[in-house]
């Protein structure tokens, strides 16, 4: 029996690698992003341990070159969705029985396999199943993916030291029980370390999963699957069933056992799950644990004592990292009117230096949109905009799908501050400006709080501390993740613990000990040494 106590030191974040041209991290990368272009995989479904082909299958093409096809995937019918559940429960048993420290060992087994082993694999998956470039790739896949695994075990063992206090004559103590059922996690194409926290953070706590995986990132989730299985997580304890959403969450909850949904996507999906679990409440052994980080419009709000240049920086790069294909992306910027003509100089030629293309080229910043959906959208938008005699077309404005499917990195001042662009999450490489009076810094401030339903990140820059005081108080519940002279993207695990609320989700806080609370259901326990045994209380007593 091993009846040692432990306790993890907290972790550091996995350092980040540089990729310089022609050392040899740039190399074996590019040797892994040649070997995977070059090679056609199948994937299978993996329930139970077990892998499952159906003939059910969808390419999975790289955005940037959507000619070229890197796999084809299975996906589940609905016998393949009801077997996913039933093994997820038949593993739960065993599970929750296994000692914390044992299922911390195989998180933090997987964390190494990432940095090591599997890091150019992952990586090289990303950057052509996503469209991710070479260095967000990196920060993504390969270093948030192993700093969840690790932070959650450090937070893992926090929450389970934490405990009540006792007395001379009781001892009490908290069972951290997982909850009782199985977990739905529904996962983004956006980023593959999310792909691998909606499913560990519930594990890690005793939890079984059913995984969904988005489709356009399958290839990613996939690896990420076999390194998990390699890493030591047992048969059934998470399942891997790419598949049509909304199959799969018809099998899920009409399940009596359906114990919560760690979910990452759409406001307006996230939304028709919740009305889903809602209507069948009276089927469920529990009321479900429902976690969610939906959408964003996010905003970068300048006070006239803004640096112009750190400004037209975060304005670029916030917006444009990823196409804009972040839930943090900045959507949305207020400027002052003294500000504008240099910041207006400045943020054009720092938008002229962004090269789009092949996201396996170093040179380029941005790749494609995820699939012809969202091309056609964004498109969509910004003909509208072309149309609109209030929306002034700064930079960009066009695509290209040729090819891959290419959107220009976009820049739109609007006169209307409550123009379509200022107030919808595009989710694409578009930010929208509004200029306001410097005087109207009050007012502009309250408009920027009011304008959008979601509440996830932004950032304010100023060099005038009251000014910036001012900001954080307007702003209080508008981002989850508040910034100040920095963009509002780049959150970093164990550092700025992410979510917001509103529409943007319930703010659970990936990337700290909050989340790993919302798969716990505890169970509070008092021994008492010596019983009472009499019905009356001292001064009922009558004195001899």
């Amino acid at each position: 029996m091993n009846n040692a106590v432990f306790r993890l030191e907290r972790p550091r974040n996995e350092p980040v690698r540089r990729y310089d041209p022609g050392g040899e991290e740039m190399e074996s990368l590019r040797k892994e992003i040649l070997r995977q272009s070059e090679t056609e995989i199948e994937i299978p479904l993996i329930i139970g341990g077990k892998e499952c082909t159906t003939g059910d299958t969808v390419d999975v093409r790289m955005p940037h070159d959507h000619g070229r096809r890197l796999a084809v995937c299975h996906r589940a019918r609905r016998e393949e969705a009801e077997l996913a559940v039933r093994c997820a429960l038949e593993a739960k048993e065993a599970w929750l029985e296994l000692p914390w420290e044992e299922r911390v060992s195989i998180s933090l087994k997987a964390a190494e396999l990432i940095a090591g082993k599997y890091r150019n694999t992952l990586n090289a998956a990303t950057i052509l199943g996503q469209s991710k470039n070479i260095q967000q790739a990196e920060i993504d896949a390969a270093c948030e993916t192993v700093d969840f695994l690790r932070f959650n075990a450090y937070f893992a063992s926090e929450i389970y030291r934490d405990q009540p206090l006792s007395t001379q004559v009781m001892l009490n103590r908290i069972e951290y029980r997982p909850l009782e059922g199985f977990v739905y996690a529904v996962t983004p194409f956006n980023f593959t370390a999310i792909a691998s926290n909606l499913n560990m953070a519930p594990v890690i706590m005793g939890n079984v999963t059913v995984w969904k995986p988005a489709q356009a990132a399958v290839l990613s989730n996939y690896y990420l699957m076999q390194i998990f299985r390699e890493a030591g997580v047992p048969d059934g304890v998470i399942n891997f069933v790419p598949c049509e959403g909304r199959l799969l969450s018809e099998v899920v909850f009409s399940h009596s056992e359906f114990a919560g949904l760690h979910f990452t996507g759409s406001n307006a999906t996230f939304n028709a799950l919740w009305r889903q679990i809602a209507g069948n409440l009276t089927c469920f052994r529990s009321y479900p644990r429902v976690v969610g980080e939906t959408g964003g419009k996010d905003f970068i709000f300048a006070h006239a004592s803004a640096d112009p240049d750190a400004l037209s920086t975060a304005i670029a790069l916030g917006a444009f990292e990823y196409q804009g294909q972040k839930c943090s992306a900045a959507s949305r910027a207020y400027i002052p009117a003294s500000l504008w003509p240099r910041l207006e100089d400045e943020l054009c030629a720092r938008v002229a230096e962004i090269k789009m293309g092949d996201a396996a080229d170093p040179a380029n910043l941005m790749g494609a949109v995820i699939d012809r959906d969202s091309y056609n959208r964004i498109m969509r938008c910004l003909e509208r905009v072309k149309s609109s005699p209030n929306v002034k077309i700064l930079t960009g404005g066009d695509g290209d799908s040729s090819k891959g499917y290419f959107i220009e990195p976009t820049v739109l001042v609007c006169e209307d501050p409550r123009h379509e662009t200022m107030e919808t999450e595009l989710f694409a490489p578009v930010i929208s400006i509004y200029i306001y009076e410097d005087e109207e810094y009050d007012k502009a401030l309250a408009l920027c709080n009011d304008t959008s339903p979601y509440g996830l990140t932004g950032s304010v820059f100023s060099n005038d501390r009251y000014a910036a005081m001012e900001a954080f108080s307007a702003l209080r519940y508008a981002a989850g993740n508040f910034y100040f002279n920095d963009k509002p993207t780049g959150a970093v695990v164990g550092q700025q613990p992410f979510g917001g609320s509103r529409a943007s989700g319930t703010n659970d806080k990936s990337g700290g000990r909050l989340n790993l609370l919302r798969w716990v259901s505890p169970r509070t326990i008092k021994e008492t040494f010596v019983p009472l045994t009499d019905v009356r209380y001292p001064h009922m007593r009558r004195r001899d």
